[in-house]
């Protein structure tokens, strides 16, 4: 299965039919994505151990909704078994990507901290507010650690992005998926940019009042993750913004 080249403004029509996905459910999509959330905060009542567990679980979490997507846009009724559908599913290639995923992100966090300069620790007092003095000495020391953060953890994104989908839909194994999705964001660079800045500005208004809008957004950004998935690998045009 190989990604094709889209036009870049699909990048904001992948959101368009992710928005028409959640309508087709909305009360349920916010039930899958809040049962998600529940079971991240109880991972963290074990210590360390419980973290690991939920970022090795997380991908059988997300193929889960994946296949709620495929249900919505056939019609099929949305239930909460879908958030555990992954496990009957291809669930051992979706745990290592998960592993990827997760020995990449303490990979990047190790880096960063080596590129911290001790003295900006000494700087940050626990309970303490930073002056305006302080506060800037911060942004301009912590400045060059965070872009060397996003420059590591783009690709690990990049490699992870549509390797859940390219598991249980087209039956890859982990590596083989985690290359394919590499090559596709590599492929439409241009409309995942717009679709990554489209999200921002989506996230930004989501925070007010009191980020209640991520009830709304969080599974829209799942369901969007479908439709960029149909459009680059299935060839399938994303859907009109119309419930």
């Amino acid at each position: 299965m190989n990604p094709r080249t889209v036009s870049a403004i699909n990048g904001w029509r992948w959101i368009a039919a992710a928005f028409h996905l959640f309508a087709k459910a909305p009360v349920m999509w916010m039930v899958l994505n809040l049962m998600l959330v529940v079971l991240w905060l109880l991972s963290f009542l074990i210590p360390f151990l419980g973290a690991v567990i939920f970022n090795l679980l997380s991908m059988v979490f997300f193929a889960g909704l994946l296949m709620a997507c495929l249900a919505a846009e056939r019609g099929e009724r949305l239930h909460p078994g879908y958030l555990l559908a992954g496990f009957n599913l291809n669930a051992r290639a979706l745990i290592i990507v998960g592993g990827v995923y997760l020995l990449g992100q303490l990979m990047v966090t190790a880096v960063v901290w080596m590129n911290i300069d001790p003295k900006v620790m000494e700087m940050i007092k626990p309970g303490v507010m930073p002056g305006p003095e302080t506060a800037t000495a911060l942004i301009q020391a912590m400045r060059m650690p965070l872009m060397i953060a996003m420059v590591l953890y783009l690709p690990l994104l990049m490699a992870i992005w549509f390797a859940p989908a390219l598991i249980i839909f087209e039956n890859l194994d982990a590596l083989t998926a985690m290359r394919q999705s590499f090559k596709a964001n590599v492929m439409n660079t241009l409309p995942m940019l717009i679709y990554g800045l489209a999200l921002f500005g989506l996230l930004s208004i989501a925070t007010i009042p009191f980020f209640l809008g991520l009830a709304v957004l969080l599974p829209v950004t799942f369901c969007s993750v479908y439709t960029s998935y149909m459009d680059i690998f299935r060839g399938q045009a994303p859907l009109p913004a119309k419930p």
